[in-house]
């Protein structure tokens, strides 16, 4: 059964030959769904029959967020310590044992009930599609775990086994290395499309250079894609590393160096930026202006996770976009959609033509601007057709 839907006041489509400005927007618009994709786009006056009518009544209309770097598999929550990083506590992320201890003590159904939760709670934002990571369990069977529970819900799973270094390996991060590319990726791989690995040598809990090459390398020769934490705390050697090895994406991207930014626009990792995270910890926002500037890839993400951002929504990702890191309303909803496709390596998602997936959003707004001209409010939903 093919779906017209019409009444658009404004579609962006992130095609610029098919519409204004860079996000392609067609004003008075309709498309028309069949067989779960886009069969037809355009102006709506020209609008073909379909099997049945959906009038949004002159709502903008997106293509569905991409939020390409979550944590949504744990136990327990960190409020308590979000309070006390609001009476400046430092955070370097220590405080992820605690979650691993939730996790691990969690039954199947429970985590299975956070991870349903917040998925909905995304969708009900405007995100259909998420990237979710494992990194609280830490043991072999906890790590496949989590990654089991993922799929149910995504296929786009990322084995995070080297996230930090559990209690039980302190002091011993050469033995911990060798468990998660070794048994542990050999126990997770068949679960995951990705390997992501916390390359921060600012914190005592993380991994060095050395050590998260080891831990992308590994997981490469496992048919793995690539996905790294990179200078959220300072700045190190994640970014240039992401780049060399050729990742998709490079999360945080906090602190740069000039060799940062020019290492990422010559390569082809997208820089997955994450204000969340700065909001919730009271750090310095990413600078995307200087990243853009220089001709990079940049998406937007939640990094939904207990501890450093515990926020599902990319509308609030958008808004703290355009207000602390100097992007603009089209550049930002550009990051959420077509950005975290490509940080993901997707084609099929991020933007609306002729086969693309029908993933749709939909604003209680007649403008894309809407997102960040009224911030907190609930504007954005997935469109279900």
């Amino acid at each position: 059964m093919s779906t017209l839907v019409t009444g658009i006041a404004e579609l962006v489509t992130n095609d610029v030959s098919r519409g204004e400005g860079p996000l392609g927007v067609v004003s008075d618009a309709a498309l028309v769904i069949a067989d779960g994709a886009v069969g037809w786009l355009g102006p709506a006056r020209e609008a073909p029959a379909a099997d049945r009518v959906l009038d949004v009544e002159g709502r903008a209309v997106l293509p569905g967020f991409v939020d390409s770097h979550a944590h949504l598999v744990f136990g327990g929550d960190r409020a308590v310590e979000f309070e006390a990083r609001m009476t400046g506590r430092r955070y370097d992320g220590g405080g992820i044992a605690s979650t691993v201890d939730a996790t691990r003590a969690a039954s199947d159904d429970q985590l299975r009930a956070r991870l349903r939760a917040l998925v909905a709670e995304m969708r009900a934002q405007g995100t259909t599609t998420v990237e979710v990571k494992s990194g609280y369990g830490l043991t072999i069977d906890d790590e496949a775990r989590a990654l089991r529970l993922a799929r149910e819900v995504t296929d786009e799973t990322t084995f995070l086994g080297a996230h930090v270094v559990p209690a039980e390996f302190a002091g011993r991060r050469d033995d911990y290395v060798e468990l998660v590319t070794g048994p542990m990726l050999a126990a997770c791989a068949p679960y995951a499309s990705w390997v992501d690995v916390f390359c921060e040598p600012a914190s005592p809990h993380a991994f060095d250079g050395d050590a998260s090459r080891a831990v992308l390398e590994a997981g490469r020769r496992a048919g793995l894609g690539l996905r790294v934490h990179g200078n959220q705390l300072a700045a190190g050697p994640g970014v240039r590393l992401a780049v060399e090895l050729g990742a998709a994406s490079v999360d945080h991207c906090t602190h740069l160096v000039d060799a940062d930014v020019d290492a990422l626009a010559g390569g082809t990792t997208v820089a997955t930026l994450l204000p969340g995270v700065e909001f919730s910890t009271r750090s310095p926002y990413p600078d995307a202006r200087r990243l853009l500037a220089a001709g990079v890839t940049v998406a937007l993400a939640t990094d939904c996770n207990p501890g450093s951002s515990f926020t599902s929504s990319m509308p609030f990702c958008i808004a703290m976009a355009v207000r602390e890191m100097g992007m603009t309303p089209s550049e930002a909803v550009w990051g959420a959609t077509a950005g975290g496709a490509a940080a993901l390596r997707r084609a099929d998602i991020g933007h609306l033509g002729v086969g693309a997936r029908a993933d749709l959003t939909v604003l209680d707004a007649p403008s894309y601007r809407h997102l960040a001209y009224r911030p907190g409010v609930p504007l954005a939903r997935a469109l279900d057709v």
